[in-house]
């Protein structure tokens, strides 16, 4: 595969994969896109993007411009002259004048089996909906929100163990390789993309951390897999007696309870068992307050839960 002269845009962890890949196959990466340092920490300090710190790694140059708008920024990335832009959740509007610069245009890599969960949290609500099967695309962008011709698509299963934070860990490895296995295609240009199918599409709306807090009205399978789709952030959480308490695992429990949702049934060394809407639900990891995480049975030997309802 011949080189090629590249514009890369990214920022978070899942962006590196995808410009290490890329940068190890002997591409030309002439210029590194990345959102603005970001105050992170206890300090606040300005903090640099994973893609930032990868591209300084690399020798790259990056420029971080709070907006791509404007003759002055379409001027200076024609004179570049590239071949190709991969975007990978970089986080600001591509204009159409500057989709239109690049010889090959732009290559987006989704998270997702599109045209399902377009837009911005697609890893954790396809858990949260309890498919069995996600993926990455790669995507010639358009000026819709991830609508453009897809011209590659790979899979990846969702375990029944597998969290936000492990998915997204997989889909980021799998992005990288799919850029890569796409990339002599896309070069070739003898078939174009492939149009999205209007049937099953759907939006991943960005993650509130509103969401994250338990309604034990629904079942415990719903319940787990809002656990663990908000595992690492925002963390699914509960009241226990007026304190917030964070559940990092859980899983549905056989049996059944005549009790409320969020009655506290059993609390043991093996965890805590809660009745929920429809089910029971296992705590199995859980967190006060300005506590460290502790395992459910843990948190049973140091806090009473005798007629206790969580959430309430």
């Amino acid at each position: 595969m011949s080189s090629l002269k590249v514009i890369f845009a990214g920022t978070p962890e899942f962006s590196v994969s995808a410009l290490d890949a890329l940068s190890a196959a002997g591409h030309e990466i002439s210029l590194v896109l990345t959102q603005p340092d970001r105050p992170a920490g206890r300090g606040r300090k300005p903090t640099p993007s994973p893609v930032k710190q990868r591209a300084l790694e690399l020798g790259l140059e990056v420029a971080q411009p709070v907006s791509l708008r404007g003759p002055e920024m379409a001027a200076k990335f024609a004179a570049l002259e590239p071949d190709v832009m991969v975007v990978v959740a970089y986080g600001l509007i591509i204009p159409r004048p500057i989709l239109a610069i690049p010889r090959l245009g732009c290559i987006n890599i989704h998270a997702s089996l599109l045209p399902r969960w377009r837009g911005a949290a697609p890893i954790q609500r396809a858990i949260l909906a309890g498919d069995r099967e996600t993926g990455v695309c790669i995507m010639q962008m358009d000026a819709g929100l991830d609508t453009g011709p897809v011209w590659s698509a790979e899979s990846l299963a969702i375990e029944d163990d597998d969290t936000g934070g492990s998915l997204h860990d997989k889909l980021t490895v799998l992005g990288g390789q799919a850029l890569m296995h796409a990339l002599p295609a896309i070069m070739a240009a003898k078939s174009g993309p492939a149009p999205q199918p209007g049937e099953g599409a759907c939006y991943a709306s960005k993650l509130d951390k509103s969401e994250a807090m338990i309604d034990w009205n629904d079942s415990a399978e719903a319940i787990a897999r809002r656990v663990r789709a908000f595992n690492p952030w925002p963390v699914a959480e509960t009241l226990y007696k007026d304190k917030r308490l964070r559940i990092w695992m859980a899983r549905p429990e056989p049996g059944v309870s005549k009790a409320p949702p969020g009655s506290v049934v059993c609390g043991d060394k093996h965890g805590v068992v809660v009745a929920t809407g429809d089910g029971l639900l296992r705590l199995l990891q859980v967190q006060m307050p300005g506590k460290r995480n502790v395992t459910a049975g843990e948190f049973a030997n140091a806090y009473p839960l005798a007629d206790v309802c969580l959430g309430s």
